[in-house]
Parts: C-alpha cells; structure tokens; sequence
C-alpha cells in the first residue's frame, strides 16, 4: 500500500491549496458577514474543473476519483470550510445527476452545472425528519405529465440561492421504498423560501427553507425511477461524507499550523510558549490526532473507489471520526492561542464555529456509529 501522493495528485491539491490562499481566504471574513458566496468565485472554480469533480467528462465534469476529490475539499477548506462544504454539495448533486439522470437531463444540466454556470442544492433533511430521513414527508402527487410538490426541506445549504433542488419526496408508500427524487428549477410557480437562517458558523452559506406549495414539475424531472429516490440519496451521502470530513480536516490543519506558528512567537515567562513540554505534547498529540484521522479518510475514499462491499462503513467511520477529531483539534487550537483565540482576527474562532456542524450534518455522528455498528454486526453473522 502506498501512502503518498501521486504526482498528478499532488498537483491536483497544490492547484486547490494555492486556490483558496488566493481568492477564498482573504475574503473569507467578509463573507461570513455578508452571508453569501459570490458567483463570481463559484465561476472560477467551475473554470478549474472542481464543481463536477467526479462526474464524467462525456458531461463536462473532470472524471476524477472519490479520493482526488477528499484532496481537493481539504485544500479548499484550509482557506475556508464553509466555502468548500458549500462546493461539496454542489458535487454531490452533480453526481447524482450524472448517475441516475435521463439522458435529456444529463444534457440540459451537467455542463451548466459543471461549469458553476448554475448551482445545485441536496434537499433531504425535513424539519420533523433529520436522522429519521425516511420518514420524509414531502409529498409529489404524479398528475396527467406532471408532479405536484407540497411540503417543507429544512436546513437548505442554498435555499433562495440555487438554481436547482435535489429533492427527495414521497410518491408511494411510507418508508424509504416510497420515496423519489425529483429536480426543481429555480423559479417555478410554487417553490418559495424561508426566512436565511442565523447560525452558529458556516455563515457564508445562505440557508433556508425550502417550501412547496402545488409546485407543479414536468414527470420527466423525476430522477431515475420511481421508488429508488432513498437509495439514491444515501448513495450521494456516501461521498458527501468523505467530502465533509476532508472540510473539516482542512480548517483543523489551519489550525494546527496557526497554533505551532502562534506557539513560537507568543512569550511566558521569558521564553516562547513552544519551550514548555506541556504545550509540546499538546501540539504532539494534535499532529498525531489529524495523521490517523487522514489516514482513515483516505482508506475509505479508496474503498469508496473500489466499490468494495464495506464501503458504506468506512464512509460513515470516516465521517465521524474524522470530524471529531478536526473539531478537538481546531477547539484546542482555540485553547492554545488564550484570548486570542477568542478574537474574530486570528481566525481560530471561526474554525471552531464552521467546524461544529461537520459533526451534525450529512447524517449525524451518532448515526455514523450506528451504521458502523450494524455493519460490523452484520459481518459477524
């Protein structure tokens, strides 16, 4: 097993490090406080190949793997995890158009898509069924050439932004085999928005309701078949969750590398802070933390890869330990620059802020080891 880069993925994560040092991180703050993302930035990561990273080239993306992308996602997110995790799910959509689309959908989205032309939204979560997705209950009722839309998607990274929603709904039977999924353009009679949402971090995003209200959508905007819609979502998830915990990984080794920077300038007691063996270990124990947990991501990207049959527990092991252990990191971080830290100018705080919902999001950690669980169980039987 070779545990370094390639030549080519080694440009691959320099060409997205040196990206973000010059167009994300310097305005990074300022977004955060403007609550949004320009499209401008979005075009130009489009024109780098990086908003259709793992779909085809037929289709205009740049027909990479799932590990050339977790390199990417933690290269951009060293300059800001909002704005990465932002692009992620972009990624994500894509994907799942270039998986289970029609031909004809294939053709009139993926370029523009592809391109950063348009931007895509995933509308899973609702706001009675989080961890509980398969109890969604957003409804699509098949009328004559039509689906009729009502109900509401909750916690929407580009809700009143995108111009187009992933949505999954219901248009069967109760549980995950009555659910499909279906694409929504921007604009059509019936699709609203909520109020941006004020969060904790990830302030860059806009974040919205998503509401349906007799939003009528032509049949042939049903993704794949009727029914298969859950298992189309989770598939997507799988590499949405490698590509969160390669997020969180890039804004925790920000961190790390602020904090041993910081640690050698900062003076006690007549010496730099770096003298003192305490914070030695501290910082010790952080490298060591980030150096499993990448190891983990990359195991489970290649699995992802591989289409091995264990790949779905690696990506949910991956997920959660991953972010844990980004968000310890950037939170000690955080404890070794003091007060400091607690200040909007050095950065930290914000780390700390996008950071926490990396643990919530894309299933949260706590169904990470279930999944982990009932895999393990099932391979012991």
């Amino acid at each position: 097993m070779n545990f370094e880069f390639t030549e080519e993925q080694q440009a691959i994560f320099d060409m997205a490090k040196a990206f973000g040092e010059e167009h994300i991180a310097p305005y990074a703050s300022q977004w955060e406080h403007e609550g949004t993302i320009p499209r401008s930035l979005l075009k130009q990561v489009g024109e780098l190949g990086l908003a259709g990273i793992y779909v085809s080239e037929e289709h205009g993306g740049s027909g990479l793997t799932r590990l050339d992308a977790v390199l990417v996602f933690e290269a951009l997110s060293m300059a800001c995890p909002a704005v990465a995790a932002f692009i992620s799910i972009h990624n994500m959509c894509a994907w799942m158009i270039d998986q289970y689309g029609s031909d004809e959908m294939k053709t009139n989205w993926l370029p523009q898509l592809c391109s950063f032309d348009k931007v895509a939204s995933y509308c899973l979560t609702e706001p009675g069924s989080g961890s509980d997705a398969a109890a969604l209950r957003t409804k699509a009722e098949l009328k004559g050439e039509q689906y009729v839309l009502n109900g509401t998607k909750a916690f929407i990274s580009g809700g009143n932004y995108s111009d187009l929603y992933v949505v999954m709904c219901r248009t069967g039977e109760d549980g995950p085999k009555g659910i499909s999924t279906v694409l929504v353009e921007a604009g059509t009679e019936g699709l609203s928005f909520g109020a941006f949402e004020k969060k904790m971090g990830w302030k860059a995003q806009p974040t919205t309701q998503v509401q349906f209200d007799d939003c009528a959508i032509p049949a042939a905007n049903l993704l794949g078949n009727e029914g298969k819609g859950f298992s189309y979502a989770m598939s997507g998830l799988d590499g949405g969750r490698l590509n969160i915990a390669a997020a969180a990984l890039g804004g925790a080794q920000t961190a790390l590398d602020k904090s041993v920077a910081y640690a050698a300038e900062r003076k006690a007691f007549g010496k730099t802070i770096d003298q003192f063996q305490s914070l030695q270990f501290r910082l010790a124990d952080m490298e060591m933390r980030m150096q499993a947990a990448r190891a983990l991501l990359f195991k489970a990207a290649s699995k992802l890869d591989n289409k091995t049959h264990d790949a779905t527990k690696f990506c949910a092991m991956a997920k959660r330990f991953v972010t844990d252990i980004a968000f310890d990191v950037a939170n000690d971080a955080l404890q070794i620059h003091g007060g400091y830290g607690y200040l909007e100018d050095y950065g930290i705080e914000k780390i700390v802020r996008d950071l926490r919902v990396h643990k919530i999001l894309e299933g949260t950690n706590e169904i990470m080891s279930m999944i982990t669980a009932r895999a393990l169980m099932a391979e012991n039987r």
